[in-house]
């Protein structure tokens, strides 16, 4: 396909559904060819693909697992030869529920961390050899705008998408030298089809409407535009930086 991706290689993980869906299928529609990954088999993503003209394959991995991570990266080597854009969506958030900070045991903050945090770095430390090879590229990280304001009652999602901020900061300084940029989107509560069928995130949907400048719900839709620009030339003198997709709820 033709676009301002075309010849471009992109891996999306936690692309199966939801907004991780919607990234691949915009990468895909810029021309680029997408690896995709996820924990279950992404096949309707694909297909959806494919269906619109497009190259891609499906890949089931854990970010926690370096043996997982490793057998993604085989298999974009082997069906598409290069890496040009890592898009690191997998993130636990859609089944969380909310609690107080006294509330939430050691195991889940763990497992928070452990999936959002580390299975990021992990995902970066496996790609980025590959994109090496293919002479530099992007990494989008994502985080979220509520690390900028602070949600009470999701203090181990919050923590953990604030420690994506500062990866994105300090892992952007020191691949600099690979032609390799690091930058990340922090988007606001999106009405996905997760969010919309979680008692927790329906219950607050109208109040954070109300904090907004632009007074409607945020659809998957609305990243798209940063998602691409970041993957693109335009930002190849950009590095290190977080970009807030909220509808005006932050202004820095």
């Amino acid at each position: 396909m033709s676009g301002r991706l075309a010849n471009k290689v992109a891996i999306v993980t936690g692309a199966a559904q939801g907004i991780g869906r919607a990234y691949a299928l915009e990468l895909a529609k810029a021309g680029a060819k997408v690896s995709i990954s996820d924990v279950v088999e992404p096949v309707e993503t694909v297909a959806a693909i494919k269906e619109i003209g497009g190259e891609a394959i499906g890949v089931v991995a854990d970010i926690t697992s370096n043996e997982s991570l490793e057998k993604m990266v085989s298999a974009t080597k082997n069906a598409f030869g290069r890496a040009d854009i890592l898009v690191n969506n997998a993130a636990l958030f859609g089944a969380l529920r909310m609690g107080s900070y006294d509330t939430l045991s050691e195991d889940e903050w763990d497992r928070v961390m452990k999936v959002n945090v580390r299975g990021t770095w992990q995902t970066i430390k496996a790609v980025v050899p590959l994109m090496k090879q293919s002479g530099g590229g992007k990494i989008i990280n994502i985080s979220s705008a509520t690390v900028f304001k602070g949600t009470a009652m999701l203090l181990h999602y919050v923590t953990s998408k604030g420690a994506i901020v500062a990866l994105t900061r300090s892992i952007a300084r020191e691949l600099s030298d690979s032609n390799i940029c690091v930058n990340a989107i922090a988007p606001g509560l999106v009405a996905s089809a997760n969010v919309k069928n979680h008692a927790d995130w329906t219950k607050v949907m109208d109040s954070v409407i109300a904090t907004r400048a632009i007074k409607r719900e945020s659809v998957p839709e609305d990243i798209l535009g940063a998602l691409i620009f970041f993957a693109s030339d335009d930002c190849n003198f950009i590095t290190g930086q977080t970009l807030v997709v909220d509808g005006g709820v932050v202004m820095h």
